[in-house]
């Protein structure tokens, strides 16, 4: 599917994004983007399968960080082509634009990095669909700044993602008068459930998070109409590499997505 056709898509109907944090294992990867694309088509959800080829932001040296980007891409064309699904994926620094969007459907902007002006242009200039995560130090109503450079770098595919607020030190809430000022700028907005359930640093050198929230964020995001729902799942989320105390268990997804249905 092509940028327009599949951005027209996203603003028309409510979509899910959805998969684990990082590339663990290409068997991992493969079952669960079949697994999750069985369950979003039983409920007539469009999909689009994310996983991070590398997460450039761990907390700790010693984290683990993904298969990097020539093999992480491998497995996401992999999934793209066996599976028909449109991929989204991370970006950290701009050189790797050009890789990452002979693959990738929709470039990910990480929330940390919104505001890297080179970033967004060298992802502007792919063409290809751009989703910036709103920065956890970053008002809603600011966003219009870094979507206003991508647009004036030539690319109107534009989606924006909530992804909750730092409040004090190591927690974060979300403020949903901020996903109501961003919905108004007119581009498709994005819950993102799982993230906003993190505690960021919490179990020192790495994130903690309590996903017993995330069904209860769901709901309230659906309740004010965002048009899409970003959920990080897993089979195993306390065996994951990456964010496993805010990620769903995959036995547990077809009801949070049956409530937003």
């Amino acid at each position: 599917m092509n940028s327009e056709k599949l951005y027209k898509k996203l603003c028309e109907e409510k979509f899910i994004i959805s998969g684990p944090c990082v590339i663990e294992s290409e068997k991992m990867i493969m079952e669960l983007a079949e697994e999750i694309k069985k369950l979003t088509e039983s409920l007539s959800f469009p999909y689009i399968f994310k996983a991070s080829f590398d997460k450039a932001n761990r907390t700790s040296l010693s984290s683990y960080r993904g298969p990097g980007l020539e093999e992480g891409l491998r497995i996401l064309q992999r999934v793209q082509s066996e599976f028909d699904l449109p991929i989204t994926t991370d970006i950290h620094e701009s050189s790797q634009a050009t890789a990452i969007a002979e693959v990738a459907d929709i470039i990910q902007i990480p929330a940390f990095l919104c505001r890297q002006t080179d970033l967004l242009i060298a992802s502007a200039k792919t063409d290809k669909i751009i989703n910036i995560k709103k920065a956890q130090f970053l008002d809603g109503k600011d966003m219009i700044h870094p979507a206003t450079k991508v647009k004036e770098s030539g690319n109107e595919k534009i989606m924006l993602t909530e992804r909750g607020s730092m409040f004090g030190l190591g927690n974060l809430v979300v403020d949903f008068r901020q996903l109501i000022d961003m919905k108004e700028f007119g581009y498709p907005l994005v819950m993102d459930i799982t993230h906003s359930t993190q505690k960021p640093s919490a179990l020192g050198g790495k994130s903690g998070g309590d996903r017993k929230y995330a069904p209860y964020m769901a709901k309230l995001a659906n309740s004010i109409g965002v048009d899409g729902f970003f959920f990080e799942v897993h089979e195993d989320p306390e065996k994951a590499l990456s964010d496993g105390p805010n990620m769903i268990y995959l036995k547990d997804f077809e009801k949070i997505l049956k409530s937003i249905r």
